[in-house]
């Protein structure tokens, strides 16, 4: 009899390597993971010599927290100081799912994991590798601190062979294992929401991503407020961060023919990532779906894929700015960072 098991959405669940992952994972080491975001770079999130090496494999700064993943069964008191009943009834909506709650961190848990601050970041994955790898560690009752499995501001990975892309396919003595799940089905990191401050500030949105500020309002009664100066930090909230190493810079859509034509005209070579490609000459376009999700899920994808182009820049076109799009379009900006600069220099 086979140990791997079939997943209904089709997922094969390697149970021999899912057992070997753990047993790294309890050994202090680390271990790629898959989440139905993105790839993370996990390690025993109670063990702080474990997070020291997180932080020091991806180049990340040490107070720049990262999120806990738990499983379906976890007791989310032993990780939190205290679960107010937002956080319940978002836990209810949406775990498991792409959904991070920040709550007042138990005293027990290590400084390290919060970024040095009084709260920590609790998500429990929907991807059957990632819960059967939560249920092996520890008998299901630890928790695995797992920030993306990239280097720090770069590209997060949605397949493990990004992952080996970015640390060698040995891990390049930084990561000790990389389970594969295949690619991600979500494609973007969480949604971070706030509720360590829920008394004194009600909810609030830190980063947007595939739940929507809308679906949370529909299940507290409140919108999520935008985060203020205060506001804990979290991971991927930097301007400059999802960045590949060509530059990137986004465009309107309605000014792409002026822009490319400059560039052209300056004897760059572009790599185009936009939804119409049969409106516009580059060197290489990389077609892009219409609909939010699915284009959240092929972007990473293509920002590495742009990135390997041997292009002088990558030029994206600009997403509508609705609700359903806030999430691409927050990546998308960060990864862009420099848009105005690089664009006012053409």
């Amino acid at each position: 009899m086979s140990d791997d098991k079939q997943h209904p959405a089709g997922h094969v669940i390697d149970a021999a390597a899912v057992m070997l992952a753990a047993r790294k994972l309890e050994q202090g080491k680390l271990v790629a993971f898959p989440t139905e975001t993105v790839y993370g770079l996990g390690g025993d999130a109670e063990d702080p010599a474990a997070i020291a090496a997180i932080y020091a494999a991806k180049g990340r700064p040490a107070n720049h927290p990262v999120i806990v993943h738990v499983s379906p069964e976890a007791d989310i008191g032993y990780w939190a100081a205290s679960v107010p009943v937002e956080a319940r009834r978002l836990i209810a909506s949406f775990w498991p799912g792409p959904l991070t709650l920040i709550l007042k961190r138990a005293a027990h848990i290590p400084d390290a994991v919060a970024g040095g601050q009084d709260s920590v970041g609790l998500r429990c994955p929907s991807h059957p590798v990632a819960q059967a790898l939560l249920r092996e560690f520890r008998g299901g009752k630890g928790g695995i601190a797992g920030p993306s499995a990239n280097k720090f501001g770069h590209v997060s990975p949605t397949t493990a062979a990004h992952v080996r892309e970015e640390f060698g396919d040995d891990g390049g003595g930084l990561v000790d294992y990389i389970l594969d799940g295949g690619q991600s089905e979500v494609g973007i990191e969480s949604t971070i929401v706030d509720l360590s401050r829920i008394d004194t500030h009600g909810p609030v949105l830190l980063r947007p991503g595939h739940i929507s500020a809308d679906q949370i309002a529909a299940v507290l009664g409140v919108a999520p407020a935008a985060p203020d100066a205060a506001a804990p930090r979290a991971s991927g909230t930097l301007d400059a961060h999802y960045a590949p190493n060509t530059p990137v810079v986004q465009v309107r859509p309605e000014d792409l023919p002026v822009v490319l034509a400059k560039l052209a005209a300056g004897g760059k070579k572009v790599a185009l990532i936009c939804r119409a490609p049969g409106a516009h000459e580059a060197a290489v376009i990389q077609p892009m779906p219409q609909e939010a999700n699915a284009y959240a899920h092929d972007l990473y994808a293509a920002l590495r894929d742009m990135d390997h182009a041997g292009a002088d820049i990558i030029v994206v076109e600009g997403l509508p700015a609705t609700p359903q799009w806030q999430g691409v379009n927050d990546r998308l900006r960060r990864a862009a960072f420099d848009s105005q600069g690089i664009l006012a220099r053409l």
